[in-house]
């Protein structure tokens, strides 16, 4: 036994043992923060297009609107939430006036839009023929001043 050293286990020094533990710090780390990027990122992601709509007293609810035309502040489209161009407007309402449903488009704008805006909107619709279109409002709040 020339050299060795009776008990190191064949070689190894016992600096250099491999470790049985697994460090889980860096784990409790990483999720802690995606947890917060998680919490600061949520009120970001809401659903929906700020508009203020109109006012109406006889305003309903919508019950399963399936195709909702927003026109927001700034003149852009969306379709179901969805960005769109005018010209593809068109073409998406002929492909759903295509399908054969008599299926109700329901048209949102805010009301700070130019009346004239609305009804461009209403007309690229129904050239792609679709007959069925519904302006959506809000309920009137009730005022009890006299008049």
């Amino acid at each position: 036994m020339a050299g060795g050293v009776a008990g190191d286990g064949g070689g190894r020094s016992s600096r250099h043992r491999a470790l049985a533990d697994i460090n889980i710090t860096p784990l409790v780390d990483v999720m802690l923060v995606l947890l917060i990027i998680s919490m600061l990122a949520a009120p970001m992601l809401q659903k929906g297009i700020p508009l203020e709509l109109p006012a109406t007293e006889t305003a309903q609810d919508i019950k399963d609107p399936r195709t909702v035309v927003s026109l927001d502040r700034d003149g852009r489209l969306r379709i179901n939430d969805q960005p769109v161009h005018p010209d593809l407007l068109e073409r998406r309402m002929k492909a759903l006036a295509a399908g054969g449903s008599s299926e109700t488009v329901f048209l949102r704008a805010d009301k700070l839009i130019p009346y004239g805006e609305v009804l461009h909107v209403m007309d690229l619709i129904r050239k792609a023929g679709v007959t069925r279109i519904a302006l959506v409002t809000v309920p009137a709040a009730t005022e009890t001043t006299s008049r």
